[in-house]
């Protein structure tokens, strides 16, 4: 198993007396990560996907819990995004059986936040998971390995089964694509059309790397504004996709109100369009080394607790920078190339208005960006 980087911050909430959630997408390790943390420890595990716990936990009253639990000190509810009501009951358990420590963990932020935010204020840590980040990888194999890698990590992703199963990428990607994106997505309530949100997430895998429009996609798919608004919301929650805004203070010519749409994982988005060619004879490798990069970034921001918010920039005259973050006031501005030697040109007019550095990263530096 890859050491994860949150084993050891969630360890440490062990006994503070609220509920642990891990969320995230299906197959990136939620159920393992909290089964190594509970290894020695004699616990009870109740799994969301069983009708019979899910009939148990929808509606209990503290009777019917203690006897549910019994002398158990740590309860792991998994899947808990499909029992019903289900941040009452953890309410419950958290507010009246003080000594039982909760971990939960659920595939959906959408459902699972809807069922626990408001009961669970102020009773729980909240920690995401996400496909292995490349800081995870590199420490498990070494430099030397990670680097000889680093190909088939942009196109086929980070997802645990992808590295772990090693020439079987293709055909475990198709399984992920297949179950994850479609089956539990489509779970979700408004989904009345899988061919239309099929259509969608190939219009967003073309588009990676460019701003996006709810208009043009709404013409392309035959559906309105709304519905397009309302089917990238529902990817964003279920961990498929997220959104990089436009940054814009100082500049009347800034681009202030577009977004790019980035895909959490490149192997995921290559396998929806099909394309599991090698970088030296992909068009599209640029904006792929880009969502690559910037999903990593993301990835090492959660784990680190870091408060940056992250942007792209773009002029209507056209100048632009990949990927702007600011933290505390502070400003980074980052150019992302995949070959080294690629020439950059820098928009003197970001550097005039910000007075901030900008980076070039490539694939021989990118390391200093994700640590």
């Amino acid at each position: 198993m890859i050491n994860r980087s949150l084993e050891e911050k969630i360890k440490n909430r062990f006994g503070t007396g609220k509920a642990i959630l891990l969320i995230g997408p299906r197959q990136v390790g939620k159920t393992t990560l909290f089964n190594k943390l509970l290894e020695d420890k004699d616990h009870l595990f109740l799994n969301g996907d069983d009708p019979t716990v899910r009939k148990l936990l929808s509606s209990p009253n503290l009777e019917q819990l203690k006897n549910i639990i019994g002398n158990f000190k740590t309860v792991f509810i998994d899947e808990a995004q499909r029992i019903d009501n289900i941040g009452l009951t953890l309410k419950l358990i958290t507010d009246q059986l003080k000594g039982v420590q909760l971990l939960v963990s659920g595939s959906s932020a959408f459902e699972l936040n809807n069922h626990t935010q408001e009961p669970l204020t102020g009773r729980k840590w909240e920690y995401q998971l996400y496909p292995i980040s490349w800081t995870e990888f590199e420490s498990d194999v070494g430099y030397l390995k990670a680097e000889q890698q680093l190909e088939l990590r942009v196109i086929y992703g980070m997802y645990p089964d992808v590295i772990n199963n090693f020439g079987a990428e293709k055909e475990i990607l198709k399984q992920l694509t297949d179950s994850y994106l479609y089956k539990d997505i489509l779970s979700y309530g408004g989904i009345r059309k899988p061919e239309v949100l099929e259509k969608l997430l190939r219009a967003l895998a073309f588009q990676i790397g460019g701003e996006v429009s709810y208009n043009e996609l709404s013409q392309l798919l035959g559906i309105d504004k709304k519905t397009v608004a309302t089917y990238i919301d529902l990817l964003c929650q279920a961990y498929v996709i997220f959104k990089l805004p436009s940054f814009s203070k100082n500049l009347r010519n800034e681009i202030k109100t577009n977004q790019k749409i980035y895909f959490y994982d490149t192997g995921v988005r290559n396998m929806i369009i099909g394309d599991l060619n090698p970088m030296e004879i992909r068009q599209d490798k640029g904006n792929l080394w880009e969502n690559f990069l910037i999903a990593e970034r993301l990835k090492h921001n959660s784990y680190t607790g870091s408060l940056a918010k992250g942007y792209f920039w773009r002029t209507v005259s056209q100048q632009e920078i990949d990927y702007v973050e600011e933290e505390a006031g502070k400003l980074e501005a980052f150019e992302i190339k995949w070959n080294p030697k690629s020439k950059v040109k820098v928009p003197k007019a970001f550097e005039t208005a910000y007075d901030a550095q900008i980076t070039v990263i490539n694939k021989d530096s990118f390391r200093d960006f994700l640590k």
